[in-house]
């Protein structure tokens, strides 16, 4: 690559490797891996594209892969979330970053572009961004291509998608849909996460509002438990009926967006899915209601139409667009509609990304030496790697577990006894 990297400010280096250092403490799974890829060096020679959320908790998943032998680029997966001391300490460290908080959509493309030209041999993405642009603008790379990862359930949704299709043009491990990524990251990280960028946004109480959710997956859930922490009153919306059931059965109240509209003072998506809440939904919200997003792409918030209904618009708190409409209410808008957590906080906590960066490490060393025996379509983490990712937590956290005996794993193999 002609330009080592493209980030907003060299000189920020050291306060970004105190950042790293700080939730590297937190992270005691990855930083056995990395000794351990240190000795062993499983992905020597290897080049690796990623493109991630630029913040301190992705910068020890980086280092642990330079030390196993990777040669890296990476770019921002969200134009708001990159954190540039973290992106110049990179930098510093070798890392090829292409990514400065705050780029437009021509920068964030061709930083895309950037990682790309690196050739990667392994692709590591958050949103499937990254693999959309080697399948739609650099087909040539893709026999190249050992494997990709994905981090989040969106882009699991897209790469579902070509592979029904018939054009996903390598393997894909979703290592959103480790159990230890998903029953951990997404309901706990992203609970207390995105309660942490609406109150940093908005320095609003939770207590005695009313708190709407637009999706009950995992995501949805955790964010739902946290509010009702806090003090909310939480109504979820659902199209899927065994999770609105589930919801309502977690005491819940389940209802249309039509009939949440008019009496939520907070609204959070959280779906994976595009205009969820749409121009009726906004004609109907009552004076001063939060908007925000916590799914990976800021689509789920019809936000033509919700501009197209300002008479005025202003910013009276940094990560805060109120709009005014022309009957006098006022709706804000936090974070441009994109990811809440991570605009306006500092997203997922260190000792959630612990695991799922442990699962990321992992994953890549599993497909550099599976390779052969890998099939251009989406595979889940092997058990094995689950259960390694919650073994090490486990022990990292000085928790013991007890063990079947023989005469226990025996019983449990056979069918004949008590019958």
């Amino acid at each position: 690559m002609s330009d080592p990297h493209d980030i907003a400010d060299p000189s920020r280096a050291e306060a970004g490797a105190g950042r790293i250092a700080w939730a590297e403490r937190d992270m005691p799974v990855l930083r056995g891996i990395r000794a351990r890829f240190e000795r062993e060096r499983p992905l020597a020679g290897i080049r690796v594209g990623a493109c991630l959320h630029v913040t301190a908790e992705t910068a020890a998943l980086m280092r642990t892969l330079a030390a196993g032998g990777a040669d890296i680029a990476l770019c921002a997966s969200n134009p708001l979330s990159t954190q540039d001391d973290v992106a110049a300490a990179l930098a510093a460290e070798g890392v090829g970053v292409f990514a400065r908080q705050g780029e437009d959509d021509d920068t964030y493309y061709r930083h895309l572009m950037r990682v790309a030209d690196h050739r990667p041999q392994l692709a590591i993405d958050d949103g499937a961004d990254l693999i959309g642009v080697l399948h739609a603008a650099r087909r040539e790379l893709l026999d190249g291509v050992i494997a990709g990862m994905e981090e989040t359930t969106t882009g699991v949704i897209r790469l579902r998608a070509m592979e029904a299709d018939a054009v996903l043009g390598f393997p894909v491990i979703a290592v959103n849909e480790a159990q230890t990524k998903h029953l951990f990251d997404n309901r706990y990280g992203t609970g207390q996460s995105v309660v942490d960028g609406i109150v940093r946004a908005t320095n609003v109480l939770l207590a005695g509002r009313t708190f709407v959710v637009a999706g009950y997956g995992w995501c949805g859930r955790g964010l739902a438990e946290r509010a009702r922490g806090m003090g909310a009153s939480v109504v979820v919306l659902e199209v899927d009926p065994l999770r609105a059931l589930q919801a309502a059965m977690d005491g819940f109240r389940v209802m249309t967006a039509e009939a949440a509209a008019p009496i939520g003072d907070i609204f959070c998506t959280a779906t994976g899915d595009k205009d969820v809440l749409r121009g009726e939904h906004f004609d109907r919200m009552k004076d001063g209601a939060l908007i925000a997003n916590a799914g990976h792409f800021n689509v789920e918030i019809d936000l033509p139409a919700l501009r197209e209904r300002a008479v005025a618009t202003t910013r009276p708190r940094a990560d805060v667009e109120e709009l005014e409409l022309a009957d006098g209410r006022r709706l804000a808008l936090l974070a441009e509609g994109r990811l809440v957590n991570l605009v306006a906080a500092d997203g997922h906590p260190a000792s959630v990304m612990d695991m799922s960066f442990a699962n990321q490490a992992l994953s890549a060393e599993y497909a550099v030496r599976g390779a052969e025996g890998l099939e251009n379509r989406v595979y889940v983490v092997p058990p094995a790697i689950d259960e390694e990712v919650a073994r090490l937590k486990l022990e990292a956290m000085g928790i013991a577990i007890d063990r079947l005996t023989a005469e226990q794993e025996r019983y449990l193999r056979s069918w004949s006894e008590g019958t």
